[in-house]
């Protein structure tokens, strides 16, 4: 399925609309969850959906459920933080809407597909089977985010949780998903009750979006470094888990194929949404402070990247063997180089991997962009030396390189203090 994938919206598109112009869109847009009509899409569910069909719409379908229910119940903090009144109506509203969405969804999977007893808790505990190592993370995140906000109503914090919430969440895994099966239940003109609540979902959808991209430019305006390093911090935490968020299980492709799109596409469309966003809140994407992926190539060219790495389990759950694949390898080393964080040592400080069993890589660090390597760096400050699956662990965040280094798998030699500096270099 071709993804189209649009010029990126104006850095000025968050001053074409005011608070109280989402405002009114909410009252105009209001729709009742509870009277949608399923009957048909029983019938389609029944007689026309193929058994492939039906197992993927359970399993998306089930992602938003516990999306929907996730951010209802977590915030309330973001409308005790936003500094106007103006944005807390728009945050109250949208919490109204997620809690709307959230008894949409429930009710299809239980009144059509049959899952629960009928009671938000009980669908939810039904369906909780479906959800991915990557929606775990990132709504777990979201709680973390959630609690923060209410200790710490700062500016960082609450452009933190913004971006985390309405641009993240929203508009880099909601929207592409919503968009797509929309199209594919057009197409193939099945389940005409779900198709009429999504279009209502995806148009509360994108007035979330609309509010979270103006309140970031206003925040961005106010501080744009320290606002930058907020918005970049968040997507460079969740981008792991973000790729991970639509892995059908098993990486079987039918989940989503028997409608007409792939995870590629997904994916693509995710990530052209997320530098969509970035330019409309006025950052310079192509100068994000340690931003993980080139924003210099296409949507699709990130989102194999990412793709790659997480089939090669060099990010992810870690639930099968690690791949030595030269290009995820590569992939791996250059996201090492573009986030690291050189401040802390000497321009050209370089880190050597010698790998018991891979090839040698070696990082040149410089606060004004680091290099990644293929090889052996002679006279390299500080070598480390361990299997490439347990540097892969440390990589993904599945071991703590401390823990490594006291069971003698992860071996350091060189410079103390490049060594004592490194957790902070490679963050």
């Amino acid at each position: 399925m071709a993804v189209p994938t649009s010029s990126p919206a104006p850095a000025v598109a968050a001053d074409a609309v005011s608070y109280e112009y989402l405002y009114a869109r909410w009252e105009r847009g209001n729709w009742r969850a509870t009277e949608i009509d399923f009957a048909r899409d029983r019938v389609d569910w029944q007689e026309r959906l193929t058994d492939d069909q039906r197992r993927g719409v359970l399993w998306l379908y089930a992602l938003f459920l516990h999306g929907e229910d996730a951010v209802a119940d977590d915030l309330s903090p973001y409308i005790a933080a936003a500094p106007r009144e103006e944005q807390r109506y728009c945050l109250a509203t949208q919490q109204a809407d997620e809690a709307r969405h959230s008894v949409f969804f429930k009710r299809f999977l239980h009144e059509v597909v049959g899952r629960g007893d009928g009671s938000v808790a009980g669908v939810l505990a039904a369906t909780e089977a479906e959800l991915t190592w990557g929606h775990r993370q990132v709504f777990g995140r979201l709680r973390r985010m959630a609690a923060e906000l209410r200790e710490d109503r700062s500016r960082a914090k609450l452009a933190a949780a913004v971006t985390l919430y309405h641009v993240v969440v929203e508009a880099g895994l909601a929207q592409p998903g919503q968009h797509m099966i929309e199209d594919s239940l057009e197409r193939y003109d099945v389940l005409p009750g779900f198709r009429a609540g999504m279009r209502h979902v995806a148009r509360d959808e994108q007035r979330h979006i609309a509010f979270g991209v103006k309140l970031l430019a206003d925040l961005h305006r106010e501080a744009p470094e320290e606002v930058t390093e907020a918005i970049a911090g968040v997507v460079r935490e969740a981008l792991p888990w973000s790729i991970a968020v639509p892995r059908p299980p098993n990486w079987d492709p039918s989940y989503t194929e028997c409608f007409g799109f792939t995870f590629e596409d997904l994916a693509e469309a995710g990530a052209a949404s997320l530098e969509q966003k970035l330019r409309a809140i006025g950052l310079d994407v192509l100068a994000l402070p340690r931003f993980p992926l080139p924003m210099d190539v296409s949507p699709r060219e990130r989102a194999l990247r990412g793709q790659k790495l997480l089939r090669a389990n060099l990010i992810g759950p870690g639930d099968g063997p690690v791949s030595q694949d030269p290009e995820a390898i590569a992939i791996m080393f250059d996201s090492l180089a573009r986030q690291a964080d050189a401040r802390a040592v000497a321009p050209g400080t370089t880190v050597a991997w010698a790998f018991d069993d891979a090839p040698p890589w070696h990082l040149v660090l410089d606060p004004g962009g680091s290099t990644a390597v293929a090889g052996p760096r002679a006279g390299a400050d500080l070598t480390l030396r361990c299997r490439f699956a347990d540097w892969a662990d440390v990589f993904a965040g599945r071991a703590d390189a401390r823990r490594l280094v006291l069971r003698r798998r992860l071996r350091p030699s060189g410079s103390v203090r490049v060594l004592w500096a490194l957790p902070g270099v490679l963050a």
